[in-house]
């Protein structure tokens, strides 16, 4: 209905002329934000160009516009292939644990120990299966190791929830703690 708004707009606005059935199917719409009606001074403007009167008219709102940008670069939702893959396991997380995870990936130009490359790909097409109420992915161990650290940095800040359940459902061995850098100086641990 959107898309069809901005396809058949003229001047920014669908005359009722141009979609008879419009007006009803736009009332939600326009409940959302997502489109406005013409008021009187845009219909007579509308009435010019048409060259007969309008007596309705819709057109996209900015947040309309908004929509549709975002709606053109995010991944269409897609089940979860039966199977994860060669080298890939299931991971399904809480709503609680994404937002975490999501924090750690969104931070990755700030952090030292960024997340593994290909992480961040995996977290923005998640699946969420509403019958679960469990955020899908298909992470590899480098994955899910980093994601732990993630997590273990998560409860650092005060949440130890999300660490711990995350490290029990995906049985990781791994002791985020151990994760070391070099210093710039070639020295050791910090």
């Amino acid at each position: 209905m959107i898309t069809l708004l901005k396809e058949e707009a003229e001047h920014g606005w669908v005359p009722q002329a141009v979609a008879p059935s419009l007006q009803r199917r736009a009332r939600p719409l326009a409940g959302e934000g997502l489109v406005e009606t013409a008021g009187r001074e845009t219909r007579a403007e509308s009435s010019a160009w048409e060259g007969r009167p309008v007596r309705w008219a819709v057109g996209l709102s900015a947040a309309g516009h908004d929509l549709l940008a975002y709606a053109g670069v995010r991944p269409a939702p897609t089940a979860c292939e039966p199977g994860p893959g060669p080298g890939r396991r299931l991971v399904e997380l809480a709503p609680s644990r994404m937002v975490a995870l999501r924090v750690f990936v969104g931070l990755a130009g700030r952090l030292e120990s960024p997340p593994a490359r290909g992480l961040a790909e995996q977290v923005r097409t998640a699946v969420y299966d509403r019958g679960a109420r469990r955020w899908q992915l298909h992470l590899t161990q480098e994955w899910m190791e980093s994601a732990a650290y993630g997590f273990w940095l998560h409860r650092l800040t005060g949440s130890a929830a999300e660490a711990s359940r995350f490290d029990r459902s995906t049985a990781t061995a791994t002791c985020c703690t151990a994760r070391t850098r070099r210093t710039p100086e070639g020295g050791g641990r910090r």
